[in-house]
């Protein structure tokens, strides 16, 4: 947090929603705020060391407080979205036996119709500043109230300290669990045998000032947002952002001193159809995309428009990230960086060989004789689940690729997502990605479809852009059509388009192929 013998100027923590509200923490303050949510958590809610408390909080100031509070007390966070139905949160309830939940008012009745059928719930914890309500504590009045000295409970790496529910795109969601050890500092034995730490992905500093995007939810939200800018002394910053309007965030991006932002791939395509000539990005140096390809096309459109690269990075709910591009890094446009300390990524076989370089295969990271650091323990009670992870010596992610000569790592799709046609193993981000550079795609999603002659076909859903919205549908199929021949290898045109208000996606954002599939096989 010191550089050159001085503090940076920067907080821990600054937050804004938008509407003139704002706060700015210090690391001090931090630590004082986190042990009185602490307390209330072992005071007032009757927790302890080993409990689970499903955490239903958006991009407000109490998360990270929440968040921090957990790992003082050893008590496990489940992070979990504000788009939670309640028939999501009843399940999540009963499958975790949290004995507490923490959220706002926007999900108080949601909560309440439920809560009989989940008998491990046994507390619930309100962020409201309206006052009490009934069958729930007030936390903005028992933060007030709370004394500020705690002693952090002792928890071992291997504890558990996170449980992440994946976005179930196969069967019902599965609780990943973390540990303590799990997403913080990667350790490295020196030759003096003295446990000291390096980052792995992040390359800031005390100095600046990194934005992450994530939903509180997803594991990228503690990577980018929580444990890795704090470990380097970094501010996090975070604007609430309600709705994900592209003008928001533009113009919060020219507006405040953020030098690092870190948003998937859709963002950086929702911003680049704004007119950037209003804007000024003074400070911004580094930006990061994750969570899912991002096409060749958005990485120069965003390098014209700002003069910025745009560094990848790779990973899961289970394994944290896995991949990048450093800023020391050559950037290789299509690829998603090396394999990151301490994690030995191969491209393996169906047996679990490791194929030579070009050779396509699922990405896959040794885990055996020891378990790297950084990996989810377990899918909980689902020991067959986690098994099936597991071929040989490796973690499958069920996510194919390519490695090249050098090292680098290029994304071809799920496995199961992969289009067989004619022989033609094609890639589902390879026609999504030709599709939205036309002006008139808004989001897509494309899948395999049932064909006599073929087998499978490339079958495409479009969400229309609002200016191509009562366009002749026969005629925009065709361009649409040739737009992908002419960018692209010929075999990989979507042979079938449907048009569609809305695609289906998972909690964490993400295009859930498998039921569109589904239903296109059925």
């Amino acid at each position: 947090m010191e550089k050159d013998g001085k503090r940076s100027p920067n907080p821990a923590l600054w937050w804004i929603n938008g509407r003139g509200g704002e706060v700015r923490w210090s690391f001090e303050e931090m630590g004082v705020h986190s042990r009185k949510v602490a307390n209330i958590l072992t005071d007032q809610c009757g927790l302890r060391k080993g409990d689970r408390i499903l955490v239903i909080l958006s991009r407000i100031p109490e998360w990270w407080l929440v968040i921090m509070a957990c790992i003082r007390t050893g008590i496990v966070a489940i992070p979990a979205t504000l788009q939670l139905t309640a028939k999501d949160i009843e399940y999540r309830l009963q499958a975790s036996g949290a004995k507490c939940l923490v959220t706002t008012e926007a999900l108080g009745s949601a909560v309440d119709s439920v809560a009989p059928w989940c008998p491990s719930l046994k507390t619930k914890l309100l962020v409201s500043s309206e006052g009490k309500q009934e069958g729930w504590l007030n936390f903005d009045e028992l933060l007030r109230e709370a004394p500020a000295n705690h002693a952090c409970a002792k928890t071992k790496m291997n504890d558990p300290m996170l449980v992440y529910f994946t976005s179930g795109t196969t069967g019902a969601p599965k609780m990943v669990e973390h540990t303590q050890g799990s997403l913080g500092f990667r350790p490295l034995i020196t030759d003096n045998d003295f446990l000291c730490f390096i980052r792995s992905w992040l390359y800031t500093t005390s100095s600046d000032l990194i934005w992450s995007t994530a939903d509180t939810s997803w594991v990228v939200a503690a990577l980018g947002s929580f444990f890795d800018p704090w470990a380097l002394g970094s501010c996090v910053f975070i604007h609430n952002l309600p709705l994900l309007e592209k003008t928001t965030i533009l113009r919060t991006l020219s507006q405040f001193p953020i030098t690092a932002f870190l948003s998937p791939p859709a963002f950086f395509r929702m911003l680049l159809k704004e007119d950037f000539t209003s804007y000024k990005f003074k400070s911004l140096q580094y930006c990061i995309s994750g969570g899912e390809s991002i096409s060749l096309e958005v990485i120069e459109e965003w390098k014209n428009k700002t003069g910025l690269d745009i560094y990848e990075l790779y990973g899961q709910t289970e394994t944290g990230s896995i991949c990048s591009v450093s800023k020391e890094m050559k950037i290789k446009p299509g690829t998603m960086g090396k394999a990151l300390f301490p994690y030995d990524v191969q491209i393996v076989d169906q047996e679990a060989n490791i194929l030579p370089p070009g050779k396509e295969g699922e990405i896959a990271v040794r885990i055996k004789p020891e378990r790297p650091l950084g990996f989810f323990t377990q899918y909980i009670d689902a020991p067959q689940k986690t098994a099936a992870t597991t071929r040989g010596d490796f973690f499958l992610t069920g996510d194919r690729g390519v490695m090249d000569e050098d090292g680098y790592f290029r994304f071809i799709g799920r496995a199961d997502d992969i289009i067989n046609s004619s022989g033609y193993r094609i890639g589902p981000f390879e026609v999504e990605n030709v599709l939205l550079t036309h002006p008139a795609v808004a989001e897509v999603a494309a899948i395999s479809s049932p064909d006599p002659i073929r087998g499978e076909v490339v079958k495409a859903f479009v969400v229309l852009s609002t200016d191509y919205a009562t366009h002749n549908k026969e005629k925009l199929t065709m361009e649409l059509q040739e737009h992908v021949k002419k960018t692209t290898a010929p075999y990989k045109y979507p042979r079938k388009v449907e048009f569609v208000q809305k695609l289906p996606k998972s909690q964490t954002g993400k295009i859930q192929r498998k039921e569109l599939r589904d239903q296109e096989w059925a």
